[in-house]
């Protein structure tokens, strides 16, 4: 068996491979760019991982692997202009370096790209592997109209936002980790409980996500604290202090959420602390932390269920309690 390290060394080679073939150079150049500059790999590792589980040969599904790692990321290439954020991993985003009209295109043919690396898989897998990358595909774009349709909502509950971070961002990990398990043979039962595995971590993963944003280190976070503060982002954070404050808690919220000023201003930093401060006093932190560790808990007993020794699970076990180890 190989460990992650192994394993995201495979990846990150096979990754620089894509596109560098074809022309225009104009149209794939960003596209390396976009995978050039870093990313966790989260999800082709918990492929082969899983993959890993029943077989040895990994380097038989690396395209695979690499198929949902540029998915993910024509993902965010797109995030990034519909945002219009100007930084990704601390570089600026495609719609920036380049324009609006070559993100479009590009990740499009990021899109087609990710298609054609899980298209080679044996005949006898090959519909299902498909039928589940394409319904994953659609359920993130689900998840990601009803994260803007949030926006524009002040009565957004726990239950609408944690069905909406299923849709964007956990189906992509469960189904990494179903691909990996259908390509080794797993059992049809073994199959549905890794996807469950993985739907629960990214759900997990996600509100930790919300977490660090305000109580994360700025040195280990990589970034300014506070930036879904600043823009009013719905998210386990906000939502839950909005249905919990009193009277006077909830008029500062509203007026604080009425503020918008700029990150990095002084304003914005008063914003940050009120908010974070008001977070405290109803007790955000300690109900976020509290569901973090019981959607991971509910995610141990599928992990228990398939049907391999846990020597087997090694690898996969300490690869996501890793994952929710981060500070980052």
């Amino acid at each position: 068996m190989k460990t992650s390290e192994q394993l995201l060394e495979l990846v990150n080679d096979r990754l620089r491979e894509v596109g560098s073939s074809r022309r225009p150079v104009s149209l794939y150049d960003p596209i390396g760019y976009v995978l050039s500059i870093g990313g966790k790999r989260l999800r082709p590792v918990l492929m082969l991982l899983a993959y890993n589980m029943y077989k040895e040969t990994v380097e038989d599904i690396v395209g695979q692997a690499v198929g949902i790692e540029v998915y993910h990321n024509y993902t965010l290439l797109h995030d990034d202009l519909m945002d219009n954020a100007p930084m990704r991993r601390g570089h600026e985003t495609v719609h920036l370096r380049w324009n609006a009209n070559q993100a479009i295109l590009s990740g499009d043919s990021m899109l087609v790209l990710a298609y054609q690396y899980m298209s080679h898989c044996s005949s006898e897998k090959l519909q299902q592997v498909i039928d589940l990358f394409t319904t994953t595909a659609l359920e993130i774009g689900e998840g990601q109209q009803y994260d803007m349709d949030f926006e524009h909502r002040n009565d957004v509950s726990e239950d609408e936002y944690i069905e909406m971070i299923r849709l964007k961002t956990s189906v992509l990990l469960a189904c990494a980790l179903k691909i990996g398990a259908l390509l080794a043979g797993a059992s049809a039962s073994d199959c549905e409980n890794i996807y469950r595995f993985g739907e629960l971590v990214g759900l997990a993963f996600q509100l930790q996500d919300d977490y660090l944003d305000v109580y994360g280190d700025p040195k280990v976070f990589g970034k300014a604290i506070g930036g879904d503060i600043l823009c009013n982002k719905k998210t386990y954070m906000l939502i839950n202090a909005l249905a919990k404050a009193d009277s006077e808690q909830r008029r500062q919220l509203e007026y604080w959420i009425a503020q918008t000023p700029q990150e990095g201003t002084a304003e914005g930093q008063e914003k940050i602390k009120a908010i974070t401060n008001l977070y405290n006093q109803i007790g955000i932190d300690k109900m976020a932390q509290a569901k973090i560790a019981a959607f991971f808990e509910q995610s141990r007993k599928y992990l228990d269920a398939i049907g391999v020794s846990d020597e087997r699970k090694q690898y996969l076990k300490a690869y996501v309690e890793q994952m929710m180890k981060r500070e980052y």
